[in-house]
């Protein structure tokens, strides 16, 4: 295999790691993705840092976490001042490139203190979080000017002002009448179009365009995903590839409802988890989900494919992942969010083409990884220097190239539910409704603003079922993790307008700026 010189990094929306053949599951059908895995490593242990998308999102783009990027939320903008790996690839005269999501929030109210144009090109990179766009579509309502999927979608003969609300995200029942995916107890449906006009299909050939077009320039794509994200609608033949009996076992029991923490409580009072605490949500929703990733691989297939038969795969380093999880209906819970390894852990392949890393080629590893991982694994893979004063990640190039390496021993993530029925359920204000994670081998451990903590023994409950965080026994653990959480939070990089190396130059030299004071 060559040298780097492409760079494809796929993201998938709301997908579990356990929903795939490669990481276990024994029903899926992702010989596409599981192939890949045989030409890279799959990272067993790997970790978001936020579990809701935008923060997540915004670690990865960073190389740096919720608590100092600052974009806590789906809602909340990413500040101007922070730098993503647009800029980072701009000013080494690379492009990066977006097709489809990246919950990336303009800051416009930043933009409008710095006196810059959002019309200009600075002003649209900026708003765009650094990305030049083929075609933006974050799949959570009707796309806008972003996209052209509403044209094209007309242009197929679905002819409609919103074509994805009525024929994307629609389907018909068993009498005839279209139903909208937004229930989804219309899941069991296929959707109104076609699978090769679908979001999925779409975006392929997006990407696909763009390759062809670049020929052998060098790139970096950012293929972002939105599915298998909610609204659980799939298009024949994939609504029916999988039965509720090919589908996981939901992981709950009753006994997680005694006595719970009042924060996870007040989740389970949301409209998404009264929902998927039903069986017939479960049986109807998962087989669903199911066929999106099958879709999903299928078309990643027809990419890989293209990028084989074109020497692309020879010279592309390749990083496929998520941004989080998916309850569906474990812990009698519904979306995402929450500190349980069903939303935090992620799939995690990444292929690297160089002759460096053949000695790791198909190996499964358990290190623990983490979103702010691949900004730095990026940037040093194009060679370009890391910034140590703004990174919070560490590249994998190491590990990837069999290299001796003294790695963490332990992961962190943050949630801001700020915004959520959750927060006026117990009674938080939006400053006091966060929490912080540090997880370790063995233990999981949450710090949450006024509320109980909670820690869970992972080597004798795996399935985080017995919450200990108010258990006396255990507050010795607690406050060895709390004092762990609180010495990686001091150690947070929030000194981001100097480099380390001016810091160095400036160090005691006052003499040099003309300044004598003290003297005798």
């Amino acid at each position: 295999m060559a040298q780097i010189q492409n760079v494809l990094f796929i993201m998938s929306d709301q997908l579990r790691a356990d929903h795939l053949g490669c990481y276990g599951h024994p029903y899926m059908r992702t010989p596409n993705i599981d192939g890949l895995a045989k030409k890279g490593v799959r990272f067993e242990r790997a970790f978001v840092n936020s579990g809701v998308c935008g923060p997540s999102r915004m670690s990865y783009y960073t190389g740096r976490y919720p608590s100092t990027h600052g974009a806590t939320w789906n809602r909340v903008p990413l500040p101007v001042g922070e730098v993503t790996m647009g800029e980072y690839l701009r000013n080494h005269q690379r492009k990066l490139v977006l097709a489809g999501k990246t919950h990336v929030m303009p800051d416009h109210a930043g933009l409008e203190r710095l006196a810059i144009d959002g019309g200009s090109e600075l002003g649209r990179l900026l708003a765009s979080g650094g990305f030049e766009e083929i075609d933006r579509y974050d799949g959570h309502h009707e796309p806008g000017e972003e996209s052209g999927y509403p044209a094209y979608l007309r242009r197929q003969g679905y002819v409609s002002d919103d074509p994805w609300t009525d024929f994307v995200i629609s389907a018909r029942d068993h009498t005839g009448k279209v139903v909208s995916g937004w229930h989804m107890r219309n899941s069991r449906f296929p959707s109104l179009v076609e699978e090769k006009h679908s979001e999925t299909a779409y975006m392929t050939d997006q990407a696909l365009g763009f390759m062809r077009k670049m020929g052998g320039q060098p790139w970096v794509l950012h293929l972002s995903y939105v599915k298998p994200h909610w609204p659980y609608i799939a298009p024949a033949p994939y609504h029916a590839m999988y039965s509720a009996d090919q589908c996981l076992p939901v992981i709950r029991n009753e006994s997680e409802k005694q006595n719970a923490h009042p924060v996870v409580a007040a989740y389970r009072q949301q409209e998404e988890s009264l929902s998927f605490a039903q069986d017939d949500c479960i049986r109807v929703v998962r087989p669903a989900y199911q066929g999106l990733i099958t879709q999903l691989d299928d078309h990643l297939g027809r990419l890989f494919e293209y990028m084989e038969r074109t020497g692309l795969m020879q010279n592309t380093l390749i990083v496929f992942t998520a941004d989080h999880g998916d309850f569906l209906g474990d812990h009698w819970l519904g979306e995402k969010e929450l500190f349980y390894d069903t939303v935090q852990r992620v799939p995690f392949i990444v292929m690297d083409p160089s002759p460096a890393a053949d000695v790791s080629r198909g190996r499964v590893e358990s290190r623990m990884v983490e979103s702010v991982d691949v900004l730095p694994t990026l940037l040093e893979a194009l060679n370009i220097p890391l910034a140590a004063h703004r990174l919070e990640g560490r590249s994998l190039l190491p590990i990837l190239h069999g290299e001796p390496e003294a790695w963490r021993d332990c992961v962190f993530s943050e949630l801001d539910y700020s915004y959520r029925l959750a927060r006026l359920l117990v009674h938080k204000t939006p400053q006091t409704a966060r929490a912080w994670s540090v997880r370790t081998d063995r233990w999981l451990y949450v710090y949450w603003m006024g509320e109980p903590e909670q820690l869970y023994d992972l080597q004798a409950d795996p399935e985080q079922f017995q919450d200990l965080g108010r258990d006396a026994g255990h507050a010795a653990v607690r406050g060895e993790l709390k004092a762990r959480l609180f010495d990686w939070f001091t150690h947070l990089k929030r000194r981001t307008t100097v480099t380390d190396e001016s810091v160095e130059k400036g160090t005691d030299a006052y003499k040099k700026a003309g300044v004598f004071y003290g003297q005798w």
